[in-house]
């Protein structure tokens, strides 16, 4: 059976019965152009609030031409609160103060450029759900899958569907077996043909019975014949 599918141009895909449209749930990358943000479809952000600037309100410190970038994946989920601390956030630390003095000169702004890219881009996976308030610090990579719960502050890279919480976050559980990551990580749903996915819903939704996997198996196998 096919399941209703959004449209992934779709600014504010989400209509609730009596029709009102939900303004400020929106797909990512049909509300943000910036030139380090990579983001990738059915990506959304849900704000209480209206939002003018979405590039801000996800993450205030990356700006044009800054050394850092920040990568989101396809299929993630984004709850209110949620912000992604970039490097340019940071300030210098090899000296004796950590006062930002050139950031108020123009012509020295980018002075602490190469200590700023040693903390490295941040890399949001596929499919990764980050509750209420979450943080990302600079530099973080955050696995396919992962669940980032609510108000947590997250410090350091995250493996392949872990459930993270805390301050700092820590890993609660691992959603899976090792050996089921790694079969969903070869699946890929999230790089199906949008038909395919909305054909199989019903499964990439369904809970993995005892480590079941077979109606996943069963539709990668179907479109190879």
């Amino acid at each position: 059976m096919k399941h209703p599918f959004p449209d992934a141009h779709a600014r504010n895909p989400v209509s609730l019965p009596d029709g009102q449209v939900l303004q400020n749930l929106v797909y990512l990358n049909q509300v943000i152009d910036h030139p380090n943000m990579t983001i990738g479809d059915f990506s959304y952000y849900n704000s209480f609030t209206p939002v003018e600037d979405w590039a801000g309100r996800i993450a205030p410190y990356l700006y044009a031409g800054a050394p850092e970038k920040l990568t989101i994946g396809k299929f993630c989920q984004f709850a209110q609160g949620t912000l992604f601390i970039t490097s340019s956030a940071n300030h210098p630390m090899r000296g004796v103060s950590t006062y930002p003095f050139a950031i108020f000169n123009p012509e020295s702004l980018g002075a602490y450029a190469d200590e700023i890219a040693e903390t490295g881009d941040t890399v949001i996976g596929h499919d990764v759900w980050c509750g209420h308030d979450a943080k990302i610090m600079p530099g973080v990579t955050i696995g396919n899958g992962v669940i980032v719960g609510a108000g947590a502050v997250v410090t350091r890279d995250v493996p392949d569907y872990a459930v993270v919480a805390g301050n700092p976050a820590r890993i609660v559980r691992m959603r899976f077996a090792d050996d089921i990551i790694a079969a969903l990580n070869r699946i890929a749903w999230w790089h199906w043909p949008v038909g395919k996915i909305a054909e199989h819903v019903p499964a990439v939704s369904s809970a993995l019975e005892g480590g079941d996997i077979s109606a996943l198996r069963s539709a990668v196998e179907n479109s190879t014949k």
